[in-house]
């Protein structure tokens, strides 16, 4: 069964979305009649995604932008809407991993590192839509987490305080937008078949064949399975779900 959603005349914002997850959602609502703002500090790989959208009679703009600085997220979404005259959905999706470390050993740069992106470009983000959406009345947006946002990492402490911090954020600031028509939910992807887990596997920190006999399901995630997340939950179809954390990660949570 194939579903579609009919998302046209309204604007998504997608950051990380030159690849991965990011690229399967902003290609996912570009398919859906969205206008779609995608949201990369590499612009050029933004620029590529947006031409290819638009070679294809799409709507899509590339917007470059590093999260860990809130300036550049308040003009993205100003951009956005500029363009667009909306902020109707968001996916926060821009997140980083370094190798494993113990956390006796863990430097405060690399901690830094991780938050900067991982939680507090979240919040920026978040803090950003939330102005144009209040103004409107009316929004969904929804934050990456991770399977990492509800169980601990050996050697990965960091890495899953930011993601059990966004998860957090998102029910916090469901319960204070619900009465301003603003639904804010987060997926909790699992290991998901991204350029982040090739480096990985790269690099021997994932044994891929280990990792997908690890679950339930018995297999990797494709992008295009959380983008499916995402887009049912700025949809209608998820109208009463908010402050939800929602695991996509082929059962491995509920071992």
């Amino acid at each position: 069964m194939t579903v579609t959603y009919d998302f046209t005349g309204k604007t998504a914002f997608v950051t990380g979305g030159s690849a991965g997850m990011g690229a399967a959602t902003v290609r996912a609502f570009a398919e859906a009649g969205a206008n779609v703002a995608v949201v990369d500090r590499d612009g050029d790989a933004a620029q590529r995604l947006a031409d290819e959208l638009t070679g294809q009679g799409l709507k899509a703009l590339a917007v470059p932008c590093d999260v860990t600085d809130e300036a550049q997220v308040e003009r993205a979404v100003a951009r956005t809407v500029e363009e667009f005259g909306s902020l109707d959905m968001a996916f926060n999706n821009a997140g980083i991993m370094l190798p494993p470390a113990d956390s006796a050993d863990e430097t405060a740069e690399a901690f830094d590192k991780i938050v900067a992106v991982n939680l507090r470009g979240v919040w920026a983000s978040m803090k950003h839509e939330l102005v144009q959406m209040r103004k409107q009345q009316s929004g969904a947006i929804v934050n990456c987490s991770s399977l990492g946002g509800l169980v601990g990492g050996d050697g990965r402490a960091t890495y899953h305080a930011t993601k059990h911090g966004v998860i957090g954020q998102t029910k916090s600031v469901a319960l204070q937008y619900g009465r301003h028509g603003v639904r804010v939910n987060a997926v909790c992807p699992g290991t998901i078949s991204t350029p982040m887990v090739e480096r990985m596997t790269a690099g021997g920190e994932l044994d891929p064949e280990a990792a997908a006999a690890g679950v339930p399901l018995g297999r990797l995630g494709r992008p295009e399975e959380i983008a499916a997340a995402v887009l049912w939950l700025c949809s209608d179809a998820a109208s009463y779900v908010t402050g939800a954390a929602l695991p996509v990660d082929a059962g491995y949570t509920a071992q």
